[in-house]
């Protein structure tokens, strides 16, 4: 349930994310003698290994936390 919301927030964040990187860096690449087309495959692979590592990280902290010890963290608090 976790990482379903933390997901949603990567997915939301990248949604709002991309429209503004793609404005910004056609404006960018307009400037130079040889232009190239930015494709949305660009953007799709980014967003998929956004989600992969995001969800790596989140499954690695999801694990440390489980591993740990309740009677350790109750007697430091």
């Amino acid at each position: 349930m976790l990482s379903k919301e933390f997901l949603l927030l990567v997915l939301i964040a990248f949604g709002i994310t991309v429209p503004i990187t793609y404005m910004a860096l056609e404006s960018w690449l307009q400037q130079f003698a040889n232009r190239i087309e930015i494709g949305m495959g660009t953007f799709l692979i980014s967003g998929v290994v956004i989600l992969l590592i995001s969800g790596l990280i989140l499954s690695f902290q999801i694990i440390k936390t489980a591993m740990i010890n309740p009677v350790k963290s109750l007697k430091s608090e």
